[in-house]
Protein backbone atom coordinates (compact mmCIF):
# COMPACT_ATOMS: atom_id res chain seq x y z
CA UNK A 1 0.00 0.00 0.00
CA UNK A 2 1.45 3.41 -0.75
CA UNK A 3 1.74 6.22 1.30
CA UNK A 4 -1.31 8.00 -0.58
CA UNK A 5 -3.40 5.16 -0.04
CA UNK A 6 -2.26 4.66 3.54
CA UNK A 7 -3.31 8.74 3.99
CA UNK A 8 -6.73 8.24 2.68
CA UNK A 9 -7.58 5.50 4.77
CA UNK A 10 -6.30 7.12 7.99
CA UNK A 11 -8.37 10.21 7.16
CA UNK A 12 -11.59 8.06 6.96
CA UNK A 13 -10.44 6.34 10.41
CA UNK A 14 -10.46 9.74 11.86
CA UNK A 15 -14.07 10.80 10.63
CA UNK A 16 -15.27 6.85 11.88
CA UNK A 17 -14.23 7.71 14.93
CA UNK A 18 -15.15 11.05 15.32
CA UNK A 19 -18.57 10.26 14.39
CA UNK A 20 -19.12 7.04 16.60
CA UNK A 21 -17.71 9.58 20.09
CA UNK A 22 -20.28 12.30 18.21
CA UNK A 23 -23.06 9.52 18.21
CA UNK A 24 -22.15 8.10 21.80
CA UNK A 25 -24.12 11.46 23.18
CA UNK A 26 -26.63 10.41 22.01
CA UNK A 27 -29.83 8.07 23.43
CA UNK A 28 -28.88 4.75 22.16
CA UNK A 29 -25.81 5.76 19.86
CA UNK A 30 -25.58 5.77 16.36
CA UNK A 31 -24.66 2.84 14.49
CA UNK A 32 -21.76 3.49 12.58
CA UNK A 33 -20.88 1.31 9.81
CA UNK A 34 -17.08 0.71 9.54
CA UNK A 35 -15.64 0.98 6.25
CA UNK A 36 -13.23 -2.20 6.23
CA UNK A 37 -15.94 -4.47 6.92
CA UNK A 38 -16.27 -4.38 11.36
CA UNK A 39 -20.37 -4.91 12.48
CA UNK A 40 -22.51 -2.54 13.53
CA UNK A 41 -22.46 -2.81 17.17
CA UNK A 42 -26.78 -3.72 18.24
CA UNK A 43 -29.03 -1.82 19.45
CA UNK A 44 -30.20 -0.82 22.36
CA UNK A 45 -32.20 -3.83 24.50
CA UNK A 46 -35.58 -3.24 25.50
CA UNK A 47 -34.35 -2.61 29.22
CA UNK A 48 -31.64 0.11 27.54
CA UNK A 49 -34.92 1.38 26.35
CA UNK A 50 -36.77 1.88 29.31
CA UNK A 51 -34.41 3.11 31.70
CA UNK A 52 -33.40 5.49 29.32
CA UNK A 53 -36.93 6.71 29.32
CA UNK A 54 -37.59 6.61 33.07
CA UNK A 55 -34.42 8.28 33.49
CA UNK A 56 -35.24 11.16 31.45
CA UNK A 57 -39.22 11.34 32.78
CA UNK A 58 -40.83 10.27 29.24
CA UNK A 59 -43.22 7.32 28.85
CA UNK A 60 -41.90 4.23 28.42
CA UNK A 61 -43.44 0.97 26.70
CA UNK A 62 -44.71 -1.69 28.77
CA UNK A 63 -42.87 -4.52 27.12
CA UNK A 64 -39.64 -2.59 27.88
CA UNK A 65 -40.67 -1.60 31.58
CA UNK A 66 -41.07 -5.16 32.05
CA UNK A 67 -38.04 -6.27 31.02
CA UNK A 68 -36.24 -3.12 33.00
CA UNK A 69 -38.06 -4.59 36.58
CA UNK A 70 -37.33 -8.19 35.47
CA UNK A 71 -33.29 -6.87 35.23
CA UNK A 72 -32.95 -5.04 38.18
CA UNK A 73 -34.96 -7.40 40.62
CA UNK A 74 -32.23 -9.79 39.39
CA UNK A 75 -29.62 -7.64 39.80
CA UNK A 76 -30.45 -6.02 43.38
CA UNK A 77 -30.84 -9.94 43.94
CA UNK A 78 -27.35 -10.28 43.25
CA UNK A 79 -26.00 -7.41 45.09
CA UNK A 80 -28.42 -6.01 47.30
CA UNK A 81 -26.76 -2.66 48.77
CA UNK A 82 -26.28 -1.43 44.44
CA UNK A 83 -28.34 1.61 45.12
CA UNK A 84 -28.29 2.47 41.50
CA UNK A 85 -29.92 -0.41 40.85
CA UNK A 86 -32.58 0.06 43.33
CA UNK A 87 -32.85 3.64 42.32
CA UNK A 88 -33.71 2.85 38.88
CA UNK A 89 -36.48 -0.19 39.68
CA UNK A 90 -38.26 1.79 41.83
CA UNK A 91 -38.43 4.54 39.04
CA UNK A 92 -39.21 1.52 36.86
CA UNK A 93 -42.55 0.98 39.00
CA UNK A 94 -43.76 4.26 39.09
CA UNK A 95 -43.97 4.26 35.65
CA UNK A 96 -45.34 0.85 35.50
CA UNK A 97 -47.86 2.36 37.89
CA UNK A 98 -48.79 5.31 35.85
CA UNK A 99 -49.26 3.39 32.80
CA UNK A 100 -51.54 0.98 34.03
CA UNK A 101 -53.13 3.07 36.08
CA UNK A 102 -52.51 0.80 38.77
CA UNK A 103 -51.57 2.43 42.17
CA UNK A 104 -50.44 -1.07 43.43
CA UNK A 105 -47.01 -0.68 41.99
CA UNK A 106 -46.43 2.46 44.19
CA UNK A 107 -45.63 0.73 47.75
CA UNK A 108 -43.08 -1.45 45.55
CA UNK A 109 -41.62 1.30 43.72
CA UNK A 110 -41.48 3.09 47.31
CA UNK A 111 -39.81 0.30 49.43
CA UNK A 112 -37.39 -0.10 46.26
CA UNK A 113 -36.37 3.63 46.58
CA UNK A 114 -36.36 3.74 50.45
CA UNK A 115 -33.82 1.17 50.38
CA UNK A 116 -31.49 2.66 47.63
CA UNK A 117 -31.66 5.95 50.20
CA UNK A 118 -30.72 3.79 52.85
CA UNK A 119 -28.00 2.25 51.21
CA UNK A 120 -26.92 5.88 49.50
CA UNK A 121 -28.11 9.16 51.20
CA UNK A 122 -26.92 11.40 48.59
CA UNK A 123 -28.71 9.62 45.88
CA UNK A 124 -30.05 12.18 43.21
CA UNK A 125 -31.91 9.49 41.42
CA UNK A 126 -33.58 7.88 44.08
CA UNK A 127 -34.95 11.65 45.23
CA UNK A 128 -35.79 11.88 41.74
CA UNK A 129 -38.28 8.91 41.42
CA UNK A 130 -39.41 9.40 44.69
CA UNK A 131 -40.77 13.23 43.45
CA UNK A 132 -42.28 11.13 40.36
CA UNK A 133 -44.21 8.62 43.02
CA UNK A 134 -45.43 11.86 44.51
CA UNK A 135 -46.75 13.35 41.91
CA UNK A 136 -48.23 9.75 40.70
CA UNK A 137 -49.93 10.16 44.00
CA UNK A 138 -51.26 13.38 43.55
CA UNK A 139 -49.18 14.38 46.29
CA UNK A 140 -47.44 17.44 45.24
CA UNK A 141 -46.20 19.08 48.53
CA UNK A 142 -44.11 15.59 48.88
CA UNK A 143 -42.98 15.81 45.21
CA UNK A 144 -41.81 19.22 45.78
CA UNK A 145 -39.82 18.01 49.01
CA UNK A 146 -38.26 15.40 47.31
CA UNK A 147 -37.36 17.00 43.96
CA UNK A 148 -35.85 20.14 46.19
CA UNK A 149 -33.65 17.66 48.11
CA UNK A 150 -32.02 16.32 44.35
CA UNK A 151 -32.07 19.85 43.19
CA UNK A 152 -29.72 20.46 46.50
CA UNK A 153 -27.81 17.14 45.38
CA UNK A 154 -27.55 18.14 41.45
CA UNK A 155 -28.70 22.07 40.93
CA UNK A 156 -27.24 21.91 36.64
CA UNK A 157 -29.05 18.41 35.93
CA UNK A 158 -31.89 18.96 33.79
CA UNK A 159 -33.76 15.62 34.80
CA UNK A 160 -34.44 17.52 38.59
CA UNK A 161 -36.88 20.01 36.80
CA UNK A 162 -39.75 18.10 35.14
CA UNK A 163 -40.81 16.71 38.99
CA UNK A 164 -40.58 20.11 40.51
CA UNK A 165 -42.77 21.71 37.47
CA UNK A 166 -45.54 19.04 37.48
CA UNK A 167 -45.66 19.70 41.89
CA UNK A 168 -45.81 23.40 41.86
CA UNK A 169 -48.34 23.24 38.96
CA UNK A 170 -50.43 20.92 40.99
CA UNK A 171 -50.01 23.28 44.14
CA UNK A 172 -51.18 26.21 42.31
CA UNK A 173 -47.61 28.00 42.62
CA UNK A 174 -47.54 29.84 39.06
CA UNK A 175 -44.94 32.29 39.71
CA UNK A 176 -42.63 29.15 40.76
CA UNK A 177 -43.40 27.17 37.90
CA UNK A 178 -42.53 29.54 35.45
CA UNK A 179 -39.42 29.68 36.90
CA UNK A 180 -38.42 26.42 37.11
CA UNK A 181 -39.63 26.16 33.19
CA UNK A 182 -37.16 28.98 32.54
CA UNK A 183 -34.13 27.19 34.04
CA UNK A 184 -35.39 23.67 32.46
CA UNK A 185 -35.39 24.94 29.51
CA UNK A 186 -31.70 27.06 29.85
CA UNK A 187 -30.61 23.65 30.49
CA UNK A 188 -31.83 21.40 27.95
CA UNK A 189 -33.79 21.40 24.62
CA UNK A 190 -35.61 18.26 23.18
CA UNK A 191 -39.20 16.51 22.95
CA UNK A 192 -39.09 15.98 26.76
CA UNK A 193 -38.74 19.38 27.82
CA UNK A 194 -41.34 20.92 24.93
CA UNK A 195 -43.73 18.90 26.12
CA UNK A 196 -43.32 20.04 29.61
CA UNK A 197 -43.18 23.54 28.06
CA UNK A 198 -46.57 22.68 26.58
CA UNK A 199 -48.30 21.53 30.00
CA UNK A 200 -47.48 25.12 31.36
CA UNK A 201 -48.53 26.88 28.10
CA UNK A 202 -51.73 25.10 28.54
CA UNK A 203 -52.21 26.19 32.28
CA UNK A 204 -51.96 29.72 31.51
CA UNK A 205 -54.42 29.38 28.28
CA UNK A 206 -51.65 29.88 26.01
CA UNK A 207 -53.68 27.02 23.60
CA UNK A 208 -51.72 27.72 20.25
CA UNK A 209 -48.06 27.92 21.93
CA UNK A 210 -48.95 24.74 23.65
CA UNK A 211 -50.05 23.06 20.48
CA UNK A 212 -46.94 24.12 18.65
CA UNK A 213 -44.41 22.88 21.26
CA UNK A 214 -46.21 19.31 21.21
CA UNK A 215 -46.42 18.89 17.74
CA UNK A 216 -42.76 19.38 17.47
CA UNK A 217 -42.25 17.29 20.53
CA UNK A 218 -44.35 14.49 18.76
CA UNK A 219 -41.85 14.87 15.58
CA UNK A 220 -38.81 15.00 17.75
CA UNK A 221 -39.80 12.22 19.82
CA UNK A 222 -37.17 8.78 19.63
CA UNK A 223 -39.66 5.89 20.63
CA UNK A 224 -43.17 4.72 19.79
CA UNK A 225 -44.44 5.37 23.79
CA UNK A 226 -43.09 8.71 23.85
CA UNK A 227 -44.39 10.01 20.35
CA UNK A 228 -47.66 8.88 21.04
CA UNK A 229 -48.17 10.44 24.90
CA UNK A 230 -47.43 13.76 22.73
CA UNK A 231 -49.60 12.83 20.16
CA UNK A 232 -52.56 11.65 23.50
CA UNK A 233 -51.71 15.54 24.60
CA UNK A 234 -51.93 17.19 21.35
CA UNK A 235 -55.40 15.68 20.69
CA UNK A 236 -56.48 16.90 24.83
CA UNK A 237 -55.65 20.31 23.46
CA UNK A 238 -57.66 19.79 20.52
CA UNK A 239 -60.53 18.75 22.02
CA UNK A 240 -60.62 21.42 24.99
CA UNK A 241 -60.92 23.83 21.96
CA UNK A 242 -63.52 22.15 20.28
CA UNK A 243 -62.29 20.82 17.52
CA UNK A 244 -63.46 17.24 17.13
CA UNK A 245 -61.89 15.88 13.81
CA UNK A 246 -58.56 17.04 14.93
CA UNK A 247 -58.37 15.72 18.61
CA UNK A 248 -59.96 11.73 17.14
CA UNK A 249 -56.78 12.38 14.40
CA UNK A 250 -54.63 12.40 17.07
CA UNK A 251 -55.89 9.86 19.43
CA UNK A 252 -56.74 7.68 17.13
CA UNK A 253 -53.07 8.13 15.78
CA UNK A 254 -51.46 7.41 19.44
CA UNK A 255 -53.33 4.23 19.54
CA UNK A 256 -51.80 3.08 16.02
CA UNK A 257 -48.13 4.34 17.28
CA UNK A 258 -48.61 2.72 20.75
CA UNK A 259 -52.04 0.44 21.18
CA UNK A 260 -51.21 0.50 25.30
CA UNK A 261 -51.83 4.56 25.23
CA UNK A 262 -55.24 3.95 26.43
CA UNK A 263 -55.96 7.93 27.88
CA UNK A 264 -56.07 8.49 23.64
CA UNK A 265 -58.53 5.57 23.59
CA UNK A 266 -60.10 7.47 26.07
CA UNK A 267 -60.13 10.85 24.40
CA UNK A 268 -61.88 8.94 21.79
CA UNK A 269 -64.71 7.81 23.81
CA UNK A 270 -65.05 11.48 24.29
CA UNK A 271 -64.97 12.63 20.73
CA UNK A 272 -67.00 10.17 19.43
CA UNK A 273 -69.72 10.75 21.80
CA UNK A 274 -69.48 14.05 20.57
CA UNK A 275 -69.61 13.05 17.13
CA UNK A 276 -73.19 11.11 17.39
CA UNK A 277 -70.87 7.88 17.39
CA UNK A 278 -71.96 6.74 20.79
CA UNK A 279 -72.29 2.84 20.25
CA UNK A 280 -67.92 3.71 19.09
CA UNK A 281 -67.93 6.03 21.78
CA UNK A 282 -68.66 3.63 24.71
CA UNK A 283 -66.30 0.93 22.96
CA UNK A 284 -63.60 3.10 22.97
CA UNK A 285 -64.09 3.54 26.98
CA UNK A 286 -64.89 0.09 27.35
CA UNK A 287 -61.32 -0.50 25.93
CA UNK A 288 -59.95 1.92 27.73
CA UNK A 289 -60.93 0.63 31.26
CA UNK A 290 -60.03 -2.32 31.03
CA UNK A 291 -56.42 -1.79 30.75
CA UNK A 292 -55.95 1.77 32.09
CA UNK A 293 -58.60 1.70 35.06
CA UNK A 294 -58.53 5.82 35.78
CA UNK A 295 -61.76 7.14 38.14
CA UNK A 296 -62.15 9.99 35.78
CA UNK A 297 -62.85 7.78 32.47
CA UNK A 298 -65.40 6.08 34.61
CA UNK A 299 -66.87 9.18 35.45
CA UNK A 300 -66.41 10.15 31.82
CA UNK A 301 -68.80 7.02 31.00
CA UNK A 302 -70.86 6.99 33.56
CA UNK A 303 -72.05 10.33 32.49
CA UNK A 304 -72.36 9.52 29.27
CA UNK A 305 -74.68 6.50 29.86
CA UNK A 306 -76.27 8.81 31.51
CA UNK A 307 -76.65 11.23 29.12
CA UNK A 308 -78.41 8.55 27.04
CA UNK A 309 -80.75 7.38 29.83
CA UNK A 310 -79.24 4.09 31.10
CA UNK A 311 -78.84 4.95 35.04
CA UNK A 312 -78.25 1.65 36.01
CA UNK A 313 -75.10 0.93 33.45
CA UNK A 314 -74.24 4.62 34.73
CA UNK A 315 -74.59 3.30 38.62
CA UNK A 316 -72.01 0.67 37.70
CA UNK A 317 -69.24 2.98 36.51
CA UNK A 318 -69.95 5.10 39.75
CA UNK A 319 -69.14 1.98 41.75
CA UNK A 320 -65.58 1.60 39.62
CA UNK A 321 -65.10 5.04 40.14
CA UNK A 322 -65.48 4.83 44.07
CA UNK A 323 -63.55 1.51 43.47
CA UNK A 324 -60.67 2.84 42.42
CA UNK A 325 -60.56 5.80 44.72
CA UNK A 326 -60.52 3.65 47.14
CA UNK A 327 -57.97 1.61 46.02
CA UNK A 328 -56.02 4.44 45.44
CA UNK A 329 -56.01 5.60 49.05
CA UNK A 330 -54.97 2.09 50.39
CA UNK A 331 -51.65 2.55 48.47
CA UNK A 332 -51.24 5.81 49.73
CA UNK A 333 -52.32 8.20 46.71
CA UNK A 334 -54.71 11.19 46.59
CA UNK A 335 -57.90 10.98 44.57
CA UNK A 336 -59.86 13.35 46.34
CA UNK A 337 -60.36 15.75 43.58
CA UNK A 338 -62.20 13.07 41.41
CA UNK A 339 -64.30 11.55 44.28
CA UNK A 340 -65.52 15.41 45.16
CA UNK A 341 -66.38 16.13 42.02
CA UNK A 342 -68.37 13.13 41.51
CA UNK A 343 -70.32 13.63 44.89
CA UNK A 344 -70.89 17.15 43.77
CA UNK A 345 -72.98 16.02 41.05
CA UNK A 346 -74.06 12.88 41.73
CA UNK A 347 -73.71 12.09 45.03
CA UNK A 348 -73.89 14.37 48.15
CA UNK A 349 -72.78 18.23 47.66
CA UNK A 350 -72.05 18.72 51.51
CA UNK A 351 -69.47 15.71 51.36
CA UNK A 352 -67.92 17.29 48.54
CA UNK A 353 -67.51 20.54 50.00
CA UNK A 354 -65.68 18.90 52.50
CA UNK A 355 -63.50 17.08 50.55
CA UNK A 356 -62.62 19.69 48.65
CA UNK A 357 -62.15 22.49 51.21
CA UNK A 358 -59.66 20.21 52.59
CA UNK A 359 -57.92 19.35 49.51
CA UNK A 360 -57.50 23.02 48.68
CA UNK A 361 -55.55 23.39 51.99
CA UNK A 362 -53.71 21.15 50.64
CA UNK A 363 -53.03 21.77 47.16
CA UNK A 364 -54.46 25.14 45.91
CA UNK A 365 -54.86 24.34 41.88
CA UNK A 366 -57.10 25.62 39.31
CA UNK A 367 -58.36 22.09 39.38
CA UNK A 368 -59.49 21.83 42.77
CA UNK A 369 -60.32 25.67 42.58
CA UNK A 370 -63.09 24.87 39.85
CA UNK A 371 -64.42 21.68 42.38
CA UNK A 372 -64.18 23.41 45.32
CA UNK A 373 -66.53 26.57 43.57
CA UNK A 374 -68.70 23.89 42.29
CA UNK A 375 -69.61 21.78 45.18
CA UNK A 376 -70.17 25.00 47.18
CA UNK A 377 -72.60 26.18 44.32
CA UNK A 378 -74.23 22.73 44.23
CA UNK A 379 -74.54 22.99 47.81
CA UNK A 380 -76.03 26.26 47.99
CA UNK A 381 -73.41 28.20 48.95
CA UNK A 382 -73.14 30.43 45.57
CA UNK A 383 -71.55 33.46 47.30
CA UNK A 384 -68.69 31.53 48.72
CA UNK A 385 -68.68 29.82 45.65
CA UNK A 386 -68.09 32.82 43.27
CA UNK A 387 -64.29 33.69 44.33
CA UNK A 388 -63.51 30.03 44.02
CA UNK A 389 -64.87 30.01 40.37
CA UNK A 390 -63.35 33.41 39.18
CA UNK A 391 -59.58 31.58 40.67
CA UNK A 392 -60.65 28.75 38.36
CA UNK A 393 -61.34 30.72 35.24
CA UNK A 394 -59.04 33.68 35.77
CA UNK A 395 -55.42 32.15 37.55
CA UNK A 396 -53.99 34.30 39.75
CA UNK A 397 -52.89 37.16 37.05
CA UNK A 398 -55.88 37.05 35.12
CA UNK A 399 -54.90 34.11 32.62
CA UNK A 400 -56.00 30.53 33.22
CA UNK A 401 -57.03 27.43 31.49
CA UNK A 402 -59.58 27.71 28.54
CA UNK A 403 -61.84 25.26 29.80
CA UNK A 404 -65.50 25.33 28.78
CA UNK A 405 -66.44 23.49 31.85
CA UNK A 406 -64.71 25.73 34.26
CA UNK A 407 -66.58 28.89 31.57
CA UNK A 408 -69.77 26.66 32.58
CA UNK A 409 -69.31 26.40 36.39
CA UNK A 410 -68.64 30.03 36.65
CA UNK A 411 -71.84 30.85 34.90
CA UNK A 412 -74.04 28.88 36.53
CA UNK A 413 -72.64 30.23 39.91
CA UNK A 414 -73.36 34.24 38.79
CA UNK A 415 -76.71 32.83 37.07
CA UNK A 416 -77.60 31.54 40.81
CA UNK A 417 -76.79 35.15 42.12
CA UNK A 418 -79.01 37.17 39.33
CA UNK A 419 -75.64 38.35 37.84
CA UNK A 420 -76.99 37.73 34.61
CA UNK A 421 -74.63 39.85 32.06
CA UNK A 422 -71.51 37.78 33.72
CA UNK A 423 -73.74 34.67 33.81
CA UNK A 424 -74.62 35.19 30.08
CA UNK A 425 -70.93 36.10 28.83
CA UNK A 426 -69.58 32.93 30.30
CA UNK A 427 -72.19 30.87 29.64
CA UNK A 428 -71.79 32.05 25.75
CA UNK A 429 -67.94 31.34 26.34
CA UNK A 430 -68.07 27.56 27.22
CA UNK A 431 -70.14 27.16 24.45
CA UNK A 432 -67.51 28.73 22.15
CA UNK A 433 -64.69 26.84 23.52
CA UNK A 434 -66.54 23.86 23.19
CA UNK A 435 -70.33 22.99 22.68
CA UNK A 436 -69.92 19.32 23.09
CA UNK A 437 -67.66 19.74 26.39
CA UNK A 438 -69.79 17.67 28.42
CA UNK A 439 -72.61 14.90 27.41
CA UNK A 440 -74.83 16.32 30.56
CA UNK A 441 -73.22 19.57 31.56
CA UNK A 442 -73.53 21.16 27.74
CA UNK A 443 -77.00 20.60 27.05
CA UNK A 444 -77.71 22.16 30.46
CA UNK A 445 -75.72 24.87 29.76
CA UNK A 446 -77.17 25.95 26.59
CA UNK A 447 -80.86 25.55 28.17
CA UNK A 448 -79.71 27.91 31.08
CA UNK A 449 -78.45 30.69 28.25
CA UNK A 450 -81.51 30.15 26.47
CA UNK A 451 -83.78 30.98 29.57
CA UNK A 452 -81.28 34.27 30.31
CA UNK A 453 -82.37 35.42 26.66
CA UNK A 454 -80.75 38.21 25.24
CA UNK A 455 -80.22 41.45 27.32
CA UNK A 456 -82.94 43.88 27.60
CA UNK A 457 -81.95 47.25 25.98
CA UNK A 458 -84.56 48.96 27.95
CA UNK A 459 -83.28 47.30 31.63
CA UNK A 460 -79.77 49.03 31.03
CA UNK A 461 -76.44 47.73 31.55
CA UNK A 462 -76.41 44.30 33.66
CA UNK A 463 -74.83 43.22 36.33
CA UNK A 464 -71.22 42.05 35.79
Amino acid sequence: MDDKARAHRRRIRRRVLLASAAGGTALAGVLVTLPWGGQAPPGPTPQERALAAVTSGVPAALPDLEALVRDRERRVRERPRNARAWAELGAARVEQGRRLADPRYWPRAEKALRTSLDVRKDNAPALRAMAALANARRDHAGARTWGEAARKLEPERWTTYPPLIEASAGLGDDEETGRLLEKLTALREGPAVMARAAAVYRDRGWREDAAAKLADAASAAGEPAERAAYLERAGQLAWERGDREDALRHFQEAVRVDPDQRAAQAGQGRVLAALGRTTEALSAYRMALAKHPRPEYALELGELYESLGLKPAAEVQYALLRERVRLASAQGGDEELVLGRFEADHGDPAAAVRRLRAEWERQPSTEVADALGWALHRAGEHEEALPFAVRATEGTKGGGVRSALFAYHRGAVERALERYGAARRHLTEALQINPWFSPLHAPRAKEALARLGEPSVQAGPESS
